[in-house]
């Protein structure tokens, strides 16, 4: 049987086929000299393992095939059999070296993350749409992990995903990273071009998932392609995320101030050229900085848009909020500003959607609405890719747009400027 775990260093690791995009993308990086974490790959093919010793390839072929709640039951029990059965013996033993490995270092803590054969691909990106564990000590916090992250494959809003971009979970696997935790003192993004021809990072205090997830208005740098520094926007970055034994603590005063020197600023823009030349196009990237320096987390596709040059004379003339763009169109229709979950069935198709946090959650919303505007996230939040994949115009980090934009105005938002206007 060939080797299912291997470094993320090996020349095989690239292999999309067996280790999937996401963690091809990072093996690549690395291999290309640029900086990251290290770690491990497991083969997909110890999911399709897994599966077949659960007796659960049945129940796959099912949930596509069937309807409603005659499809929803096979995926719950694959969910619930994936989630509670113990992972195959001939699988344990090389997943306890490899994560003892991880943790050799001092205060070593781990990460599991997805690498799902199908996700982070041009068409099929799956932002925020499967599992990352982070901070693991133990091995039963990691062999939980290792389960969950299988299982995240059966997930409603991953099967609703899938189902819009005509895949079936049966015909994919789910292979996984195994790597150590990097103690960020800052995490964010970067897209390598815009429709305008630059490039943007992002950047916030603490782990990234505070950006990813929507939560704070991260802060924003503008370069060009020469890797000149052309605007730095200090976000509004309310607090900060840390493992659960984090050291890590934030202060008014300190998450005000802007993450970045210039230096780094523009050393992270090297990175993010190199990483466009590696992966062949443009890329969106994720990143850390810790004590040692900067770690690649992630690369994948990046989708662009024209800019849009003329707006409309009487446009021009309204109201407006600016705030980040998410780098695609523009879009119009009715505000249906959504201050709670509970109001999200008064979304109407072709609604402009307005709201405060933009979370992966909401990607259910977005084959039906026209655009979306949230006061909180930077264009290289989970949701701004999804929103990119899909050719939806975003603007994220809008300050006080639930207040300000009247429900059931007339929106336009310009998701390559980042500028929303409304009229009554």
């Amino acid at each position: 049987m060939r080797q299912l775990i291997v470094p993320l260093s090996a020349p095989e690791a690239i292999d999309a086929d067996r280790f999937g995009p996401k963690a091809a993308n990072l093996a690549a990086l690395g291999q290309a000299g640029l900086p990251v974490p290290g770690g491990f790959c497991l083969d997909a093919e110890a999911y399709r393992i897994q599966l077949k010793t659960l007796g659960l390839e049945d129940s796959a072929r099912a949930v596509f095939a069937k309807d409603g709640s005659d499809g929803r039951r096979p995926a719950l029990t694959i969910k619930l059999s994936l989630l509670n059965e113990a992972i195959t013996e001939s699988l344990v033993q090389p997943l306890l070296q490899a994560w003892h490995q991880v943790l050799s270092g001092n205060d070593a803590l781990g990460v599991i993350r997805s690498s799902a054969l199908v996700e982070d691909r041009f068409d099929s990106s799956f932002a925020g749409q499967f599992e990352s564990f982070l901070g693991l000590e133990d091995e039963s916090e990691f062999l939980i992990a290792v389960r969950s992250c299988w299982c995240a494959l059966w997930s409603t809003r991953a099967l609703r995903y899938m189902a819009t971009h005509n895949a079936d979970p049966a015909d994919t696997a789910m292979a996984l990273i195994i790597q150590p935790l990097v103690h960020a003192l800052a995490s964010g993004g970067g897209l390598s071009r815009t429709s305008e021809g630059e490039m943007v990072l992002s950047a916030t205090w603490g782990l990234g998932s505070a950006i990813a997830q929507g939560e704070v208005v991260p802060d924003r740098y503008v370069l060009n392609r020469n890797g000149e520094i052309r605007e730095i926007i200090a976000g509004r970055k309310t607090h900060s995320v840390g493992c659960a034994h984090g050291k890590e603590t934030i202060n008014r005063d300190v998450a005000e101030r802007i993450c970045l020197s210039p230096k780094q600023i523009v050393e992270l823009g090297e990175y993010l050229i190199s990483a466009e030349k590696v992966l062949g196009g443009p890329t969106e990237i994720e990143w850390s900085l810790d004590d040692t320096g900067f770690k690649l987390l992630q690369a994948r596709p990046l989708h662009i848009n024209e800019e849009i040059t003329d707006v409309d004379e009487v446009w021009a003339q309204k109201p407006r909020l600016r705030g980040h763009p998410a780098g695609v169109g523009w879009g119009t229709g009715r505000a249906c500003v959504v201050n709670c979950e509970c109001e999200i069935s008064r979304i109407g198709p072709g609604d402009v959607l307005v709201t405060k946090v933009a979370g992966p959650a909401l990607s259910q919303m977005l084959p039906q609405v026209s655009a979306v505007v949230a006061e909180l996230g930077g264009s290289t939040s989970h949701i701004a890719s999804l929103a990119r994949e899909r050719g939806i115009p975003m603007v994220l980090g809008v300050l006080n747009a639930t207040q300000s934009i009247p429900d059931g105005s007339t929106v336009a938002v310009d998701g390559v400027t980042g500028i929303v206007r409304w009229m009554k």
